[in-house]
């Protein structure tokens, strides 16, 4: 249900006009949609009692950073979607300067939309699909955006697009990152955007985080075909996006669509054959971006607030009415009617109105809200403390946050990445370990029993137990955004970069060409041969497509195609890894064929035994190209190749088939010589074919029986040889 009461008297301007000029008019309307809810539990405790939009950030509420961006950016009209919590944001904005009522408003239009049973954002663009109210180009934001960026560029570009093509139905406005980290990329997830950048097009959308076994992107060939492509993931992606009323249509259409990036882009992008709908970029390298989706982001923002990136939005811009903040020396925000006795150590801070700081206290890189009572002696670093908390003498806070209402006593210490809630008193003497959170209220919002062994027998709360966090797998990413400090200590990393990217034709670069990748951060046009890298993606795109047509019988022999590879290898350089890499791909992507055969598919001894034999000439070039001489060394370079080409195929099979593959092939392979005992165990033995994650070492186990029979085979050779001696 459309709640209409901070329209007020602003109400009649967005009636729907029934002149056709005044439609005209109309369309030249900015609207924005802020979505106001995140359906996601990654704040609490501190969200069970109100929304993210209002957790104060700099002391300042999150929703006034983006309602500031909004206004900077022409917006004339702006809707507001929440699930929860919407009378506490209607009755904020009723009494702050953003209700069109007041003379300082720069908004003709602020309505506030309910959706009870929403349960994604999806459910909310759909919504507002089926309302009519957009009626022209709006600007989707989330209500936990601080940005200063100005959108006079892509808002241009965008109505270009639109003009000279209806179908340019939407514009993502991403922030270049840089080679280096950035603290306003979000830790964990890692965007990749595969971009057209001649038309600005994005073409393809991923998302990677460190846990998964593949760190590549799969793409469409026809892609390749692009004169000029850019894999990115390098950029800031703060979900800025200037949109028409298609982009809602699409959502109405596909029920099953629940995120903006993950489900709508990347399925938009994908069903392009279908829908014939483009997206666009505008790729800006100056100004701020950033969304506080997670604690390591909202701490990460705050102290770019403090550091002046988010310029003018920052403390003593004093957006919110009566804020009085000014800067001093040391880089300290100070509001008037703060007390600071003698002795105290404060800088690159921010202090609220009405606090006060004991004698010889420390303050350093943090923020402090207002009407905060700081004992003597009291040491603060690296956090961030609400409004209305007492912290008592010689207390100690390290990176922590702690919610309003909370006490902490004497000579008690929150430990690094604690996460207090509101009203939690810790007893005096106590020690809350590190990482802890604490809260006075459940997951199911009552109230608990206080934890005096924990907090001390004046202490209030206990350890807070987020039950959808139980119920997480532990190798799932999402656990890497619910602590306040970002680690992947305790977790089975894989020896792949993160940032490298390969085609659907591409497998495991080298180790030196995982370096070069991942030293660039960004990937150009796979066309270009101006690299080592990119000349070993060419060469094994073209080698493995021009194999496996040979394999299928669609062309020529194999000594053709041994010119082929010999010719296609000068014109890229590729190395002799290269080599064996594209022959064991094409051979067990093969085998995956005659697997998955709709008709008749084939168990995968017979599949690896018919890739080889099927065709004459197949195990001659296999054993002169793929596995190149004689040399132990050079069978077990080659074993490696298969086993890691099975592994990446345990996307289209399951792992455990893809072992049996692998087992099969090396079976199959050592029948017809080409390879060797020696040259099989001596692979076992490789340290190589342990490493790269758990598919490595499943596919790897599926070959012990083979490995055992072999060693027993080996064992009967050596007790007749001594029989005979």
């Amino acid at each position: 249900m459309s709640s209409k009461g901070a329209k007020a008297g602003a109400s009649a301007k967005a009636k729907k006009p029934t002149k056709s000029g005044t439609e005209d008019k109309r369309e030249d309307v900015l609207q924005a949609v802020i979505i106001a809810d995140s359906f996601q539990t990654r704040f609490r405790p501190f969200t069970l009692e109100k929304p993210r939009c209002l957790l104060p950030l700099a002391n300042t509420p999150l929703l006034e950073y983006t309602l500031e961006f909004l206004a900077m950016n022409g917006v004339q009209e702006v809707f507001i979607y929440a699930s929860s919590f919407q009378e506490q944001i209607e009755s904020y904005i009723r009494q702050s300067r953003w209700t069109p009522i007041s003379r300082s408003c720069p908004f003709s239009t602020v309505d506030f939309i309910r959706v009870a049973d929403a349960r994604s954002v999806g459910d909310f663009l759909r919504d507002l699909d089926k309302r009519g109210l957009i009626e022209g180009d709006f600007v989707l934001v989330h209500g936990d955006l601080v940005s200063n960026i100005s959108l006079d560029g892509a808002l241009s570009a965008h109505r270009a697009r639109k003009e000279a093509n209806r179908d340019s139905i939407m514009t993502m406005v991403l922030r270049e990152g840089g080679e280096d980290e950035h603290r306003s990329k979000v830790n964990g997830i890692s965007p990749v955007f595969a971009v057209d950048p001649l038309a600005k097009r994005c073409l393809h959308y991923e998302e990677m985080n460190p846990l998964q076994s593949d760190h590549y992107i799969e793409l469409d060939t026809d892609l390749l075909k692009q004169p000029e492509l850019e894999i990115r993931s390098d950029l800031i992606d703060a979900q800025i996006d200037i949109c028409t009323p298609d982009v809602l249509a699409l959502w109405s259409e596909s029920f099953d669509y629940e995120l903006p990036r993950a489900n709508y882009l990347h399925g938009v992008l994908k069903d392009y054959e279908l829908n014939g709908k483009m997206i666009h970029t505008e790729i800006v390298s100056e100004g701020y971006a950033a969304r506080a989706t997670n604690f390591q982001m909202y701490e990460a923002i705050s102290r770019d607030v403090l550091d002046g990136w988010t310029h003018p939005y920052v403390p003593d811009s004093n957006l919110v009415k009566r804020h009085t903040y000014q800067l001093r020396e040391n880089n300290v925000y100070r509001e008037d009617e703060v007390t600071i006795n003698d002795g105290c150590d404060i800088s690159n801070a921010v202090i609220g109105q009405d606090t006060v700081v004991g004698f010889e206290s420390i303050i350093e890189n943090s923020i402090i809200g207002r009407n905060c009572k700081i004992g003597k002696g009291v040491r603060i670093t690296n956090s961030i403390i609400w409004e209305d908390v007492a912290i008592d003498d010689n207390a100690v806070v390290e990176h922590s946050i702690v919610a309003e209402f909370t006490t902490i006593g004497k000579n008690s210490c929150l430990s690094a990445g604690c996460l207090i809630g509101s009203g939690v008193a810790v007893g005096e003497g106590i020690n809350v370990p590190s990482s802890s959170i604490i809260s006075v209220i459940s997951a199911q919002g009552t109230s608990v029993a206080p934890n005096t062994e924990l907090l001390g027998p004046q202490g209030k709360g206990t350890q807070f137990i987020d039950p959808d966090m139980e119920d997480m797998e532990d190798d799932d990413p999402q656990r890497l955004q619910l602590s306040l400090g970002y680690s992947l200590e305790g977790y089975e990393l894989y020896a792949s970069s993160v940032s490298t990217l390969a085609s659907d034709d591409e497998e495991d670069l080298s180790d030196d060409e995982v370096r070069d990748t991942a030293r660039s951060g960004r990937t150009t046009s796979f066309a270009s041969d101006d690299s080592s890298t990119a000349g070993a993606s060419n060469f094994v795109t073209e080698a493995v497509a021009g194999l496996l047509e040979v394999l299928r019988g669609e062309r020529g022999d194999f000594d053709s195609e041994k010119l082929e590879f010999t010719s296609l290898r000068l014109a890229n350089d590729a190395s002799d890894n290269a080599v064996r890499r594209a022959v064991a791909t094409a051979l067990v992507r093969r085998a995956v064929e005659l697997i998955n055969a709709e008709s008749g598919g084939m168990e995968t001894s017979k599949a690896a035994k018919c890739v080889l034999t099927e065709r004459s000439g197949a195990k001659e070039f296999v054993s002169e190209v793929g596995v190149g001489g004689d040399s132990v060394a050079e069978q077990v370079d080659f074993t490696l190749a298969v086993q890691r080409a099975c592994v990446s195929i345990s996307r289209v099979i399951e792992v455990q088939k893809a072992g049996a593959l692998c087992s099969a092939l090396f079976q199959q392979m050592y029948s017809e010589d080409i390879l060797e005992e020696e040259g099989i165990l001596k692979w076992w033995e490789d340290a190589r074919a342990k490493e790269g994650g758990e598919a490595m070492e499943q596919v790897r186990e599926k070959c012990k029986a083979l490995v055992d029979w072999l060693e027993d085979a080996e064992e009967e050779d050596s007790d007749e040889e001594s029989d005979e001696d």
